[in-house]
């Protein structure tokens, strides 16, 4: 009897002593876990930070283009019923008879004068945020009416139209500059988009708008998507 009761405090002390080491793994490894918790919340607050800064910096540059751009052309927007959006940085021509003959895509003479004394003068009030530029759109937009065509063949005759215009633009205010840097800077910089009525202007009756509709727009984009993108990369 004593020899089976010593065998049963051995054994259990055996055991005792195997659920201990198991013990002393488990709180190891969840010590491991824990540290490993903690460097990755500490990344991720790092990264957080950073994305910030960048939020931050992108917000002030935003400010610092449309101030720069309403010191340069304030004087000039109605005479040209032209306006710049804040948010997007859009500078608009949004008067459709001043731009085009309706249906085409060649430029106006009072177009081409209003271009001529803008598009340089457009450069020169960028040039000190070229670094912040990720790139320049030249939009072109229509409403959403082609005469005897359904809903479907006007959309993509706008989206021909609009594109058409938008080429136009960019080759014209293109050959303003004569300048082989300014030149390489265009062509690496700036692209000509269109839209056709996918964005349209619509009246506060939310009807829609088809003259203020039929417009084209410089449209400022930053590099802070980019400066995200790596620092998510990294």
């Amino acid at each position: 009897m004593k020899k089976f009761i010593r065998q049963s405090a051995s054994s259990n002390h055996q055991d005792s002593e195997h659920w201990m080491s198991v013990s002393d793994l488990m709180s190891g490894l969840m010590m491991v876990f824990l540290f490993i918790s903690i460097a990755m919340m500490r990344s991720a607050f790092i990264e957080r930070d950073k994305i910030k800064e960048v939020a931050v910096a992108y917000q002030e540059k935003q400010v610092a283009i449309y101030e720069q751009l309403m010191l340069e052309f304030k004087d000039d927007l109605v005479r040209w019923d032209a306006d710049i959006d804040k948010q997007s940085l859009a500078f608009r021509f949004n008067s459709p008879d001043i731009l085009f003959a309706t249906g085409e895509a060649t430029l106006t003479p009072t177009f081409q004068s209003i271009l001529q004394e803008f598009f340089p003068r457009f450069l020169k009030a960028l040039n000190q945020f070229q670094n912040d530029i990720e790139e320049i759109k030249i939009e072109g937009h229509t409403s959403s009416q082609w005469e005897g065509a359904t809903k479907d063949i006007a959309y993509f005759k706008n989206m021909d139209l609009s594109q058409a215009r938008t080429n136009s633009v960019l080759k014209y205010v293109y050959s303003i500059e004569k300048d082989k840097i300014t030149r390489e800077w265009i062509r690496n910089n700036i692209a000509a988009v269109g839209y056709s009525s996918s964005r349209l202007v619509f009246t506060d009756k939310g009807s829609e708008d088809s003259k203020r509709s039929r417009r084209v727009t410089f449209r400022v984009l930053t590099n802070a998507e980019t400066q995200i993108r790596k620092i998510l990369g990294d």
